[in-house]
Formats: structure tokens, C-alpha cells, sequence
């Protein structure tokens, strides 16, 4: 090996042991600060407590304390930052016993490994400000994992809770999976753990699907793929539009193909303008099956068909593959985020058809 090779090796390695310790002391440093927010903000709740008109003397507490500090340490303890340490020590607070145990201990490290069991490290202050918006303990918990777990920026973190990806993805699953993904973020194990309905695809910019083609949608998700992946969900990668794939003398073009590496399997997307029809997912089972034949590798699990329409009713669902497949999936799609009311009200529509439907079953028996 040539001097200069040897040399240049030697400082890349140099260099790579600074950027993680850098690194390091970044997240050391941010992890210390959000420590020393939840502790301005245990300070400041414990004072008021101690006052005797609670209210009262709580705004003319952090109306001072803004003052004297802000004087001292800057704008980073204005009355609005001062407020969110006290809803920060409220909303994340560890269990009265351990609590109390913790108000003993001096040492700063025990405190840290304490607070370490009911915080992200890797989250800024930014991303807790956020997360304090959301008032159930069980979807602020989720946000805060699948956040630091997916490497969620600030903006993604803002959007995915005004989506209501929580409610969207929990919509079919018990209390006890709730919960798990409420501490673990989002697993996938099956294909259905993918699948999220509806889409939200507000970043297209379209107001309704009443004056686009099919061909404006698919083009507007090529151009903002960063934002469609995001939507899509964990493990995504883009793999080619319009991808043709042909049988015999016949000639099909598949809109869009990923491939989700979490569960090692092409994903392919039919994209409809409007309603979901019979045709539709005949067409797309059609797809899954030729590429399955032609494409899909050996070590390749089975691959999933998603239909994304504008409007889908159950009927259409129950009576086709949708029911017992699998592998294919129909999602309706909109352009502006969903209320939690609007996604609860489209759950129990749903749960009220399929027990109309085993209600029809029994009398026939």
C-alpha cells in the first residue's frame, strides 16, 4: 500500500471518530437539556402547588420567571416555553413511586436513567412541544416511539399526527395491539400491517379528484415521492412507473411498484379516479398474479396489490377477493387530513356491515 493511500485511510478513520463523537455529544447535550426542561417544569408545578391561589399564582410565577431568566439565558424561556415545561413535567411524569423515590436522589445520572424509561432521547424539544398537543396518553406515546424510531423530523412528526396515522393504522386491531404499538411504534409482520385507510395525499396539492386524470395523480406522487413514501409507511422503495409486464401478445402497464424491504416483497399500485369496482380488483389481481409468475424471485415473499380509489364501499369489498386474499388490498384516498371524529364514524359504518352481514348468516341457519 502507497504512503498517501495508507494516509488518507488514517484520516478517514480520524474523521469518522470525531463525527460520532460529535455525534455523541450532541444527543448527550440535547438529552441533557430536555432533562433540565422537565425539571423547570417539576420546580415550577411543585411552587405552585404550594401557592395559595393555584391559578392566580401560577401566571404571575412563569410571568416572572420569564422575565429574570429570559434576562439571563434569552428568548429560549419566554412565558410560551415556560408553559410547555410545565405541561412537559405534567404530561410525562413517571410514576408517583418512582416519583417520589426520584425527588431523593441528587444525582443527576440516576435522575437520567429514570426519565430514560418514559422519554426518547433521540427527540428534540421541537418534537415534545408537538407531542404535548396530543391529549391521549396511548397516542402521544406512539408518536413520540414511531418518531424516534422512523427518524421522524419535526414537520413529519407534525404531519403524521394531523393525519391521524395512530387512528388510521389501529382501526382493525384490539386493545392488547394498541397498546404494544403504543410502546414499540409501528411492527410489521404481515402484509395487512402495511396498509393504512385512507391514504391522506394532502401534499398533492389537489382539492378533489373531480378535475384530475389518473395520470395528473400519478405524476404529482412521482414528483412528491419523498411525501408518498412517508404516507406509504416503514420499509418502502421506489422500483418504476408504468412498468410493463407482458403475457403472450398482450401488453399491461402497472402504475407504480415498490418494494418494501421489511417484508421482502413488491408492492405494486393501481391508481382510480373513481369508484372501486369488481373490474378494478379482477385487473389487479391479474397484475399480482403475471408478476408473481415473471418477476417476483425466488427469495421473494408473495407480492401485495393495492388498489388506491376515491370512494370504496363494502359491498364491492366483501364481495370479491378483497374478503379471503391475502395479498390484495383496496385504500380509499383524500386530499386533506381526516378528523378523528370522521375516521371513528368510518369504523363503526364498517363494523355495523359485517355484523348486518353474520345477522343475515344466522337467520338463513
Amino acid at each position: 500500500m502507497k504512503k498517501n493511500e495508507l494516509k488518507n485511510i488514517i484520516v478517514s478513520d480520524i474523521k469518522q471518530i470525531i463525527e460520532q463523537a460529535r455525534n455523541y455529544a450532541y444527543k448527550a447535550i440535547n438529552f441533557s437539556m430536555i432533562i433540565a426542561y422537565w425539571e423547570i417544569g417539576r420546580t415550577i408545578v411543585e411552587e405552585e402547588q404550594n401557592g395559595k391561589n393555584r391559578a392566580e399564582y401560577g401566571k404571575s410565577l412563569i410571568k416572572e420567571l420569564s422575565k429574570q431568566l429570559s434576562k439571563e439565558y434569552g428568548r429560549g424561556f419566554n412565558m410560551a416555553n415556560l408553559k410547555y415545561m410545565r405541561k412537559f413535567y405534567l404530561l410525562f411524569s413517571i410514576s408517583h413511586a418512582v416519583r417520589g423515590e426520584l425527588d431523593k436522589v441528587l444525582d443527576t445520572n440516576i435522575k437520567e436513567h429514570y426519565l430514560q424509561s418514559v422519554l426518547r432521547q433521540e427527540l428534540s424539544w421541537t418534537h415534545y412541544r408537538l407531542l404535548l398537543k396530543v391529549k391521549d396518553k396511548i397516542k402521544r406515546n406512539f408518536y413520540m416511539n414511531e418518531a424516534a424510531n422512523s427518524n421522524w423530523t419535526t414537520r413529519q412528526l407534525e404531519r403524521q399526527i394531523n393525519s391521524e396515522l395512530f387512528t388510521r393504522i389501529t382501526s382493525s386491531k384490539n386493545e392488547e395491539e394498541i397498546l404494544k404499538m403504543a410502546n414499540l411504534g409501528i411492527t410489521i409482520n404481515t402484509p395487512k400491517d402495511i396498509i393504512k385507510d385512507p391514504l391522506v395525499l394532502e401534499f398533492t396539492g389537489f382539492k378533489s379528484n373531480t378535475d384530475i386524470y389518473e395520470t395528473d395523480l400519478e405524476q404529482v406522487l412521482i414528483d412528491k415521492l419523498q411525501d408518498f413514501l412517508l404516507e406509504l409507511g416503514k420499509g418502502f422503495s421506489f422500483v418504476a412507473r408504468q412498468q410493463r409486464i407482458s403475457h403472450k401478445n398482450d401488453h399491461y402497464f402497472i402504475d407504480l411498484v415498490f418494494y418494501n424491504y421489511l417484508l421482502k416483497c413488491f408492492v405494486l399500485i393501481d391508481l382510480k379516479i373513481g369508484k372501486l369496482t369488481f373490474q378494478d380488483i379482477g385487473q389487479i389481481d391479474s397484475y399480482v398474479r403475471l408478476y408473481e409468475e415473471k418477476i417476483r424471485q425466488q427469495d421473494d415473499n408473495p407480492t401485495i396489490g393495492l388498489i388506491l380509489c376515491a370512494e370504496k364501499n363494502e359491498t364491492t369489498v366483501k364481495y370479491s377477493l378483497l374478503k379471503d386474499s391475502e395479498q390484495i388490498f383496496a385504500s380509499k384516498y383524500q386530499f386533506y387530513f381526516p378528523t378523528e371524529k370522521e375516521l371513528i364514524e368510518k369504523i363503526e359504518k364498517e363494523k355495523e356491515f359485517y355484523e348486518l352481514e353474520e345477522e343475515l348468516k344466522l337467520d338463513k341457519n
